[in-house]
């Protein structure tokens, strides 16, 4: 495995690092940090909160949510959440920050690389087409793809206005954490597949003129398709992937410059996970691919640990609940006492899972948030939410629902 880069604070040497969230807010020169990770572990609330601490401290933050459950919009106290970045109320100003939101469109993204690559006149025949349409809502590795695209389009907007000073991502909730990293390279594998090449041809060949000279075998692999796809929507497939034939190397080059991106360091990765088995063996999987693509890799997030309080075990907890059994009147305590058991049970769980992965990945930044009693719904739980990825106390509950 490559040498992976690392930012973090040293806990103790040759130990687990402790992640510290606020330091790396601090670092001005980290312009984009990416939440990322198996779907369900937190990733959307982590990246709000993420966000908002930024921006409580004094950077100007954009959060870019996919999550289309629009968690992210009611925690922020918005009505909504679309492909516009739209300002947060309620957050502290004083520190001199900003902070918006905004949740990728991947339909409108889409339309917005056509209108770019191409002539208004090419733009309005591609946005016509019925098989863009569907390719544009529904092709898989779309989403991914799309949010690598916003993501490009809102450093170059950065840029050009210095309207932020870092943007925060929030990586589609994907079977795979992979998927997010391999959606470039599936399109292009897409654009160059045997597939496009053989809707291409009849166009790059002058149409009638060409289908005239095709050989017995293209002629019987033409009438198969015509049969599978019917005979209008072969012609839109052919229509659009005429018409986009100019735009492929625009594709391909911006899906390089945003992978090229990934792998700034001015980039920051936080791995997203849960102390489930699975959860980890994702995490594990992408650490080791950040590696791999030698993207910097600022540290590992573990939502919703389970902790215990006042040192009693399971096995104490247990028995003391055993004991009062036979006295009805002490029903509740013993109630209670099977609860914290049942917990610490979870909670020891918890612990063998972490420390499995840290002894297999040893000198990681992480931190542990803990299990919250309800879900985030506002700016307060995301302020614990922070105050909990920084490793300082808060007064509210923290942990991570989304």
């Amino acid at each position: 495995m490559a040498p992976q880069k690392t930012r973090g604070t040293t806990r103790d040497a040759g130990t687990t690092r402790e992640l510290d969230v606020d330091a790396l807010l601090a670092d001005r020169g980290i312009r984009i940090l990416v939440c990322c990770g198996a779907g369900g572990v937190g990733k959307t609330t982590t990246a709000a909160a993420i966000a908002l601490r930024a921006a409580e401290s004094g950077r100007r933050a954009v959060v870019l949510t996919i999550d289309p459950a629009r968690r992210l919009a009611q925690s922020l106290g918005l009505t909504e959440l679309d492909n516009i970045p739209r300002p947060v109320v309620g957050f502290d100003p004083a520190a001199g920050g900003s902070l918006d939101a905004m949740m990728l469109d991947m339909k409108r993204t889409f339309d917005e690389v056509v209108e770019q690559h191409a002539t208004p006149e090419k733009a309005e025949q591609i946005l016509a087409n019925p098989f863009y349409v569907a390719v544009s809502s529904s092709f898989a590795g779309t989403q991914e793809y799309m949010a690598m695209e916003k993501l490009g389009q809102l450093r170059q907007q950065s840029d050009a206005d210095d309207r932020w000073d870092l943007i925060v991502v929030d990586t589609p909730p994907s079977r795979s954490a992979l998927d997010f990293l391999d959606a470039p390279k599936r399109l292009g594998s897409f654009l160059d597949g045997r597939f496009i090449r053989l809707l291409m041809a009849p166009a790059k060949a002058g149409g009638k003129a060409y289908m005239k000279a095709l050989t017995a075998g293209m002629s019987l692999t033409v009438g198969v398709m015509t049969k599978l796809l019917g005979g209008d929507l072969l012609r839109d497939a052919q229509t659009f992937v005429a018409a986009l034939d100019t735009m492929f190397g625009g594709f391909r080059q911006r899906a390089d410059q945003t992978y090229a991106l990934l792998q700034n360091p001015e980039t920051a990765f936080l791995v997203v996970a849960a102390p489930q088995r699975d959860a980890l063996r994702e995490a594990a999987f992408f650490v080791e691919r950040l590696a791999v693509e030698s993207m910097p890799l600022a540290g590992v997030v573990i939502n919703r640990v389970q902790g215990v309080e006042g040192g009693l075990t399971r096995g104490r907890a247990e028995d003391a609940a055993a004991a009062l059994a036979d006295e009805p009147e002490r029903a509740t305590t013993a109630a209670l006492l099977r609860l914290h058991a049942d917990l610490a049970t979870i909670a020891d769980a918890h612990r063998g899972h972490i420390a499995r992965f840290t002894t297999g990945h040893p000198g990681i930044p992480l931190i542990e948030v803990p299990a919250a009693a309800t879900d985030i719904h506002d700016l307060d739980g995301l302020r614990a939410v922070g105050a909990a990825l920084s490793g300082r106390p808060h007064s509210a509950a923290a942990g991570v629902g989304a």
